[in-house]
């Protein structure tokens, strides 16, 4: 296919598409003459991923440009490409020098360790996590394992459904594409459904019997 009917088949526009082409996220095509090359469906699924790390994971191009070269690099093993995508996914957030946080994160730490879950010691998620025991703290609600039960078991089931569905063999890019629909926009599914259980075992436990009764107006 030429330029066009790949901009046409992307949605993408022919000078988004040569832009990434210059900053080698696309492969160039073949060139068939001066002013003509032509593109097949491999340069099609590789758009599509860029708009998938672009449109929902919200990335720079420095971040898409590792995630693009490790799929690329048969040397890299699924499990590595797993965690670069996460790592690139992020989010990052600053480790402040505070002996509150370093604590928090010591017990992340620790938490990981007595699971017996292999997670990477860079892994963004565990700084992310020591944020939230920090606040948690810092209200009043003190961390225990016992307290994290319920959401330790839940995150791994979900972790094990999302990484089972990943067929053997898969496309490589097909599989980073779903390992950031799964990250990014099932994470907003898993928090609504928490809230909406939340609504569900409130009024389980406290609404009045009134089965007209509604907590929210309208």
């Amino acid at each position: 296919m030429q330029i066009s009917e790949l901009s046409d088949r992307s949605g993408l526009t022919v000078q988004t598409i040569k832009f990434y082409i210059r900053e080698g996220l696309l492969p160039k095509g073949s060139v068939v003459s001066a002013t003509r090359s032509e593109y097949d469906g491999r340069h099609l699924d590789r758009l599509r991923l860029i708009s998938a790390l672009r449109e929902v994971g919200d990335m720079p191009i420095s971040a898409i440009q590792e995630i693009i070269e490790a799929v690329e690099d048969d040397g890299v093993g699924m499990h590595e490409l797993f965690a670069t995508t996460q790592h690139a996914v992020g989010p990052h957030v600053a480790a402040p020098h505070d002996p509150h946080w370093r604590a928090a994160r010591e017990d992340v730490d620790a938490i990981v360790r007595e699971l017996g879950w292999q997670v990477d010691d860079r892994a963004p998620a565990r700084d992310l996590l020591a944020h939230g025991f920090v606040a948690l703290r810092q209200l009043g609600f003190p961390i225990t394992l016992k307290d994290l039960r319920p959401y330790v078991k839940a995150a791994a089931e979900v972790a094990e459904h999302e990484i089972g569905r990943v067929a053997e063999g898969a496309p490589r890019a097909r599989t980073v594409h779903s390992l950031l629909v799964s990250t990014i926009l099932y994470e907003q599914v898993l928090t609504s459904l928490h809230r909406l259980a939340q609504e569900d075992a409130s009024a389980r436990r406290f609404a009045a019997p009134d089965p007209s009764h509604q907590a929210f107006p309208g």
